[in-house]
């Protein structure tokens, strides 16, 4: 008798670990979805921020004039940043890429004096940037306004693309691991139909019994998800060791809600799942139990 309650311990237990195993290996595809939509978004920030708008200003304007300019410019709510670059410094990078100076040949400096902007993501598309270019030239210090039209429309096709993939395979993914964790969680439900049927007919109410299967399922919600979310940290990490730079796109943001979601679908998924097995073993007469 020892060794059969023994038997059966070890047993509930090995179900136990297959399902923690079982269900953290869905959350971990889970939150791989999660970080990726998110990394994707701030992805799209930081492609649409570096695009460049190249700003030619006429050969008069000095140089306090064209800082000023950029002051200006700093304050408009579509800037995110700019980089001046002066007839000096434009000679200079010349000459080294040239290895030869230009002035020498033509007796003066060809260069104009540039400012190179960056714009906020919400602006960098073609159609803010007509309005954009049309309020910048109303400057007269301004000679020439630049910007990758075609790459422009590209990036933003392509994140578009990206974006929606993504929130399809979210979608499915969820579907999907609540399919999974769900036929874990009936399976070892199943094992244990005969020990629910005898609670019942001792007078042990519904609540009694839901208590301990949705306690059990909790505690493995919350064990899967801490490895998930190990497993998850270790792969950022390694990403971070490979290319340090990619902390400008994986920020502290993204890795705290990666977590927190995990954490999130690994409660709920599994106290659902259980709440619901245990009651359709609830609901069945003695007779059901032997024909499933």
């Amino acid at each position: 008798m020892v060794k059969n309650k023994s038997t059966a311990r070890n047993h509930r237990g090995l179900q136990a670990i297959t399902l923690c195993i079982s269900t953290a290996l869905v959350l971990i595809l889970l939150g791989m979805v999660v970080f990726s939509v998110l990394t994707a978004h701030n992805l799209s920030v930081y492609v649409k921020e570096n695009l460049t708008v190249t700003v030619m200003l006429n050969d008069d304007v000095t140089n306090p004039e064209a800082q000023r300019l950029c002051k200006d410019l700093e304050k408009r709510s579509y800037i995110n940043g700019w980089t001046f670059i002066s007839k000096e410094q434009a000679l200079e990078e010349n000459k080294k890429e040239m290895g030869a100076d230009p002035s020498e040949f033509v007796g003066v400096n060809p260069f104009l004096s540039s400012i190179e902007l960056q714009l906020k993501s919400d602006y960098a598309n073609s159609d803010s940037l007509k309005w954009i270019t049309k309020e910048l030239k109303k400057d007269h210090k301004i000679n020439e306004i630049s910007y990758p039209q075609d790459l422009m429309d590209s990036v933003n096709a392509n994140l578009k693309k990206v974006n929606l993939v993504l929130l399809i395979l979210a979608i499915l993914l969820t579907i999907v691991s609540f399919s999974l964790i769900n036929n874990s969680i009936k399976l070892g439900v199943y094992a244990r139909r005969f020990t629910i049927h005898t609670m019942k007919l001792v007078g042990a109410s519904w609540n009694f019994i839901r208590a301990p299967f949705l306690r059990n399922a909790l505690l493995i919600g919350v064990l899967a998800s801490l490895i998930a979310i190990l497993v998850l940290g270790g792969g950022i990490y390694a990403l971070y060791v490979y290319e340090p730079n990619v902390l400008s796109v994986i920020t502290w943001q993204v890795m705290v809600i990666t977590g927190v979601s995990v954490l999130f679908f690994g409660l709920l998924i599994t106290f659902v799942c259980s709440y619901f097995s245990v009651n359709r073993f609830l609901k069945m007469k003695a007779c059901d139990l032997y024909k499933i």
